[in-house]
């Protein structure tokens, strides 16, 4: 079940159409008290939401997602009219999982969801490297056995080489993949982020290794 937040009718009417025609059960809310409601009588599997909308935005219905013990690990897109970069990283950074940009197409919306449902599938695995265990689900990292408090960026990054292994992490990926944002020019966020990472660590830091004049992998 996907549910579709959106004060729009004519767009609630175009998406529910078009996840229905391909293989979803989908269902539309024009106001967040109905979406709310209907979120605790039934989870969905994915939400996909609005930020301009009657009675509180979107960003205020995701932090009441994500402050729930049953919806914490929802898939969620934002869909909104709002294109801007500070609208998309604010979003992101909120805790959704992507965010697409009206007017958008019916191809590019399925995929996106099919592939954010794709990723969610794939988090009850449990990644380790060394003595560090990373647990997706329950969002926890251990070295030794003993937790480690990370940021929430922190443990994208972790997660995202630890799934990868191997694989060689440009900066500018890392921002897009991370951030979900191209950065123009000189840029240290990736570089400072990786330092406090490693720390955090310990000497379990070194799984981290750097690709000179490329980037950043765990072997």
């Amino acid at each position: 079940m996907i549910y579709l937040l959106e004060d729009d009718e004519s767009i609630v009417k175009f998406v529910i159409y078009a996840l229905n025609q391909t293989g979803f059960e989908a269902k539309g809310f024009i106001k967040p008290s109905d979406f709310k409601k209907a979120v605790e009588n039934q989870k969905p599997e994915l939400a996909l939401l609005d930020i301009m909308l009657p009675e509180e935005d979107g960003f205020s219905v995701l932090g009441w997602l994500r402050s729930r013990t049953d919806t914490a690990e929802l898939p969620i897109i934002m869909l909104t009219a709002k294109a801007s970069e500070y609208d998309k990283v604010a979003g992101l950074d909120s805790g959704a999982d992507d965010y697409i940009a009206k007017p958008f197409g019916t191809m590019e919306l399925i995929s996106r969801i099919k592939a954010l449902l794709r990723r969610t599938k794939t988090a009850d695995r449990i990644y380790t490297a060394g003595a560090v265990t990373l647990n997706p689900k329950a969002h926890t990292v251990n070295v030794e056995g003993k937790p480690v408090l990370l940021t929430l960026k922190e443990f994208e990054m972790l997660y995202l080489m630890l799934k990868n292994r191997g694989t060689v992490f440009s900066r500018d990926r890392l921002l897009e993949e991370i951030w979900g944002y191209d950065y123009d020019g000189e840029n240290r966020t990736v570089d400072v982020h990786i330092k406090t990472l490693r720390t955090k660590l310990g000497d379990s830091g070194a799984i981290i290794e750097t690709v000179r004049g490329v980037g950043y992998k765990i072997s």
